[in-house]
């Protein structure tokens, strides 16, 4: 009898145990990368190769009278040198070009950025540059449209999207940072940065005067998407899914169909954009996937817009769409797409495009770059001295999961809102964007639980995963009803299929650990090491 119970639970035991084993293996404590671990001669070599000059600053020379220097002024780094020089810090910005910036993409702020403008005091940037308020979007498809609008009934009624020309904006946050007494802005061009014993101590940068060294003991590195620093402090894997093509339409009223909304249409082969920037202004941004672009010198382009985009544009703005192709001043941009994989480096951060990407699409790429600043903020507000090392090392360490919820919500949305609103021959994925359509459309909790996630007033990751396959369930009812056949039951079962191959690998490389059990994640986090001091016992 024994035996027989013995014989009776060695399977479930076995089972059991090697479930268990699974999940301390999932949850175990993993160090990060690169610099918590004793680096190789090859891999110093590499690092040298990725700007970064060693045992320039020493010492011996003391403390720095910057707090912090700032890489990039655009929206990210004018932001940040407004705030951080606000709280007291004396800040050096190093900007490659000062004139105003003349870009297609980043010219609409969400509600929730909007948000963010607010708590860092920066809300009266989007006055005096004709920006424009943004209350929601419009969709089209197949000759079909609906309107989705923001959820901002609970809200102060200034609350809303704003959109405008990039550049007015960028110059405004910038004018607004150089008030400050104790911020400082520069043009030059940052060729490196300082390290000494495994922290970053500066920057080399180049003026018209020549080489320059400038030392403090936080460098922030915005540059941007083209940034030539990242490999030094993070492990960047960009990938490029399309172009956009920008064009500015002139309307006659400044009016879209639908007043104050963003307007998305749902082409094949994939999404058109229509938003204003002014109140006479309408930008047009066409989605071409791929890298290679139609050539604009021979005119390839100009036939490409006319005779595949055109037609799919709605008849209210199709004549203004031609005549601003027959005008020309056609702008090409790469969207580009990147996640956040820092190698935590004491001494240096990375924030911004140079740090974080995702599909422009959806519009979060300042939201999510405000949010950083304010999480940045309040993790330097305890800090009487950044000199101290050791403390501002055990004050940023949290700064790259605090920031998950927002960031990793903004980035999913955007990745995976992306591809299911291209066109595919594959049917189940021609399913998934009806269904999509119509699930925006049936108004409710189904159109304001999306808009909330994308608009950044709900940045919740499990909200995201819920609505992305609530839509995925719409579309396989969609197929059963009203009678349900073996050939539809294949396609919705490829429809969920589908849907996970989207969603799945985006969320993976967010991280699900720090997207869905943050807390746990910063438990864990805590038993890294906290100060550099520590670092320096791992590394030796």
């Amino acid at each position: 009898m024994a035996n027989f119970m013995m014989d009776k639970y060695i399977v479930p035991a076995f089972i059991v145990s090697l479930l268990g084993f699974v999940v301390i293996y999932i949850l175990r404590p993993r160090t990060p990368p690169n610099n918590y671990k004793k680096k190789d001669p090859k891999s110093a070599e590499k690092c040298e190769t990725h700007n970064v000059i060693k045992g320039v600053c020493k010492s011996g020379k003391g403390r720095s009278d910057t707090d912090v220097i700032i890489v990039g002024a655009g929206v990210a780094g004018a932001a940040l040198a407004h705030t951080l020089g606000k709280e007291g810090r004396k800040v050096h910005v190093i900007e490659r070009d000062l004139t105003e910036p003349d870009r297609i993409v980043g010219e609409l702020l969400q509600p929730g950025g909007y948000l963010k403008l607010i708590e860092l005091g920066l809300e009266d940037c989007v006055e005096d540059i004709d920006a424009q308020r943004v209350v929601g979007y419009a969709l089209f498809k197949d000759g079909k449209s609906t309107n989705v609008s923001y959820p901002l009934e609970n809200f102060h009624s200034d609350v809303a999207g704003r959109s405008f020309h990039n550049g007015r904006f960028i110059q405004k946050m910038r004018e607004k940072a150089v008030t400050l007494p104790n911020v400082r802005l520069e043009q030059g061009t940052v060729t490196s940065l300082i390290e000494e014993n495994g922290s970053i101590k500066g920057v080399q940068y180049k003026t018209k005067a020549g080489q320059e060294l400038a030392h403090a003991p936080l460098t922030v590195v915005c540059d941007g998407c083209f940034s030539n620093l990242r490999r030094s402090l993070c492990d960047p894997k960009v990938d490029s899914p399309s172009c956009f093509v920008g064009l500015v339409l002139e309307l006659e009223n400044g009016q879209l169909p639908y007043p104050n909304h963003g307007h998305v249409i749902l082409a094949d082969p994939s999404p058109i954009l229509f938003y204003p920037i002014s109140s006479t202004e309408i930008r047009c941004l066409v989605d071409v996937p791929g890298q290679k672009l139609p050539s604009l010198a021979n005119g390839d382009m100009a036939n490409y817009l006319k005779t595949v985009v055109a037609p799919q544009v709605p008849p209210e703005l199709r004549d203004a769409f031609l005549y601003a192709i027959d005008k020309g001043h056609i702008k090409t941009m790469p969207n580009r797409s990147m996640p956040a994989a820092p190698y935590p480096t004491p001494g240096a951060l990375l924030l911004g495009d140079s740090f974080n990407m995702r599909h422009p699409l959806t519009g979060g790429g300042m939201t999510v770059a405000l949010s950083d600043i304010a999480v940045l903020r309040n993790l330097l507000m305890p800090l009487q001295d950044l000199n101290d090392a050791d403390e501002l090392c055990k004050n940023l360490e949290s700064f790259y999961t605090l920031r998950k919820p927002v960031a990793s919500t903004i980035n999913t949305l955007a990745g995976a809102l992306y591809k299911v609103f291209c066109a595919s021959p594959d049917q189940a994925r021609r399913e998934m964007r009806e269904a999509c359509f119509d699930y925006l459309s049936l108004g409710g909790t189904c159109s304001t639980g999306p808009i909330a996630l994308l608009s950044g007033l709900n940045p919740n990751p499990l909200s995201l995963v819920l609505h992305f396959f609530a839509v995925a369930i719409y579309g396989v009812g969609r197929l059963l009803v009203p009678f349900p056949s073996p050939k539809k039951l294949w396609i919705g079962a490829r429809l969920i299929s589908s849907a996970s191959g989207i969603i799945f690998p985006i969320i993976k490389a967010e991280g699900i650990r720090q997207m869905f059990f943050q807390q746990h994640y910063q438990h864990i986090t805590e038993a890294l090491p906290r100060t550099l001091s520590q670092i320096k016992q791992k590394i030796c």
